[in-house]
Order: C-alpha cells, then structure tokens, then sequence
C-alpha cells in the first residue's frame, strides 16, 4: 500500500491553507476508517476530500463505485494518476456544500449512499448540515472532526457543550465515536486531536415534526443567548409574532418550565414546542 508521506513527496504537494487541507499519515487509522463502515459490495461510497486518494483506494476494493469528491486541481491530477486503471471510481471536481446526492433507485435502502471524508474543520458544521439536508439519500457517514466539535456532536442536554450541533445530529442519525487520531497523525499538524464519528441515518426522525427548517430555526432561536431563559429567547426573537403569554401558555401545555435555558431541552421537547407552535400558527 502506498504511503501518503510517499506521495506527499513524489508530487511536492504543499497543504493549502485556504482550503484547510490536512492530509492523515497513518494508514492504521485510516483502515480503521474504511473498516467502520461496514461496506458492502453492492454500496457507491461519496468520498468527501479524496486528497491523496489513500483512502479511495481502500474503499475502491471493497464498494461497487466509488464518487470521489475534490475541489483542489492539482490534487485531482494526483488523484487521476494515482487511481489510474480503477474503473470502478469516479472523480469529480466538486464542493460538496454544492453537490447535489443522486436519488437512490425506488429509494432501496441498498442503494443509499454511505458518505466518508476527513472534512474541513473551518466548515465542519456546514458540511453536516448539508449532509443531514440529504438524509433520505445517505444510510450512515462516517467524517472526521476537530475534537471539540465531535464533542459537540455527541453532547447530552443540560452541558455546556450541548447545542444546535447536538440537537440536529441527534434527530436525525444516531452517533457513536470510532476513533481519536491524535494531531500527531497529520501533515501539517494541526493544534488538536481529531475524532471519527459514525452516524447511522434513522429511519424515522426522534420526534416526526411536519417543517424540518422551523424546527431547526427554532432550535437554533432556543440556544442563540445561553444566559437567556427559554421563554426571553423565544420572546425576544423575530421567529414569532404571538405575546409571551401565548408562549407562556404553550410552553404550560407542554409542562417545559420557560425558566428554563434551552440547552437543557432534549430533542423530544424540541420536537413537541416545535409541534404546538406551528399548530398554533404563531409564526410571522
């Protein structure tokens, strides 16, 4: 198996900061990867940042195809050299906060997509979101993050790590951590540890709510002021137009004490507030 510290050297490839590359050395992390998986070989794989194509190359002798996502040229020239002969992998020039996922064939559960990548940490966040837009798409990811933010991810209500990024991952895909990879592990070194998180797509949201873009604004309204109660957050926000006695009065209903700070709502009561609301018709 080819190293990447080989490649790095054979092609005098220089990380480009703007684009926050940072290429993974140790190829035991990143069989442990591919391996978490669980790939079949009937599975098509999205690779977000195929980079040196290490990873490409794993995936490639294990899926039926494989979509190779880069953005940087000249490591789409290395990519189509080094995979040269693969037929089974497609590489393509393209952001995937702009790739649209094909629709899988009468929407079988064997044709969704499974997505993997060592992301950009500067739009990590952005990146899940989009990910989670397409989840009818996708049956499970498996991404790397800044350790801070899969921390974020993974978080329980009423921490201080606990917010929009727990709440949204957690209603719709069920996360468990794979891997620490120490900063050690990358080129160039970045100042923290990095960790692998699996998330397995639902089925069946945690909480059926009927507009999944109110209720991710709501959240986000709920957790935009921490020092804020829950009941001021809601009030003090242009999300709705109704008098703090209706959300008072909502929020009685639903037996959530407003005092409350929404970092300590579960997804459930989010799904519920987000539920009276809409029914109550009290948006702007």
């Amino acid at each position: 198996m080819t190293s990447p510290r080989d490649i790095l050297k054979k092609y005098g490839i220089r990380p480009y900061k703007g684009l926050g590359q940072s290429f993974l050395l140790d190829n035991n992390i990143t069989g442990k990867i591919v391996n978490v998986m669980d790939i079949k070989d009937d599975d098509t794989v999205v690779e977000i940042g195929a980079g040196l194509g290490v990873m490409t190359a794993m995936i490639a002798k294990q899926a039926r195809k494989v979509i190779a996502l880069e953005i940087d040229q000249g490591l789409l020239n290395v990519l189509h050299e080094e995979l040269k002969g693969v037929s089974n992998v497609e590489i393509l020039k393209q952001d995937i906060l702009k790739y649209d996922f094909p629709i899988p064939l009468e929407d079988a559960a064997s044709q969704k997509l499974k997505v993997i990548g060592n992301i950009p940490y500067n739009i990590s966040s952005q990146i899940l979101f989009r990910l989670i837009e397409f989840r009818d798409h996708i049956s499970s990811m498996v991404l790397m993050f800044q350790k801070e933010v899969a921390e974020r991810i993974m978080a329980s209500p009423g921490t201080k790590e606990y917010g929009l990024l727990s709440v949204i991952t957690s209603m719709y895909t069920i996360p468990s951590k794979v891997v620490v990879a120490p900063a050690g592990c990358f080129y160039p070194k970045p100042k923290v540890d990095s960790t692998v998180l699996k998330m397995v797509v639902r089925e069946n949201p945690r909480f059926e709510v009927k507009n999944a873009d109110f209720f991710f604004k709501l959240v986000k309204t709920a957790l935009s002021k921490r020092r804020k109660t829950l009941l001021n957050n809601l009030r003090s926000s242009n999300l709705l137009r109704s008098s703090k006695t209706d959300i008072d009065k909502i929020l009685t209903m639903l037996e959530i004490d407003g005092q409350r700070r929404g970092e300590t709502l579960t997804v459930e009561e989010f799904g519920k507030l987000s539920k009276a609301i809409l029914s109550k018709m009290l948006l702007f």
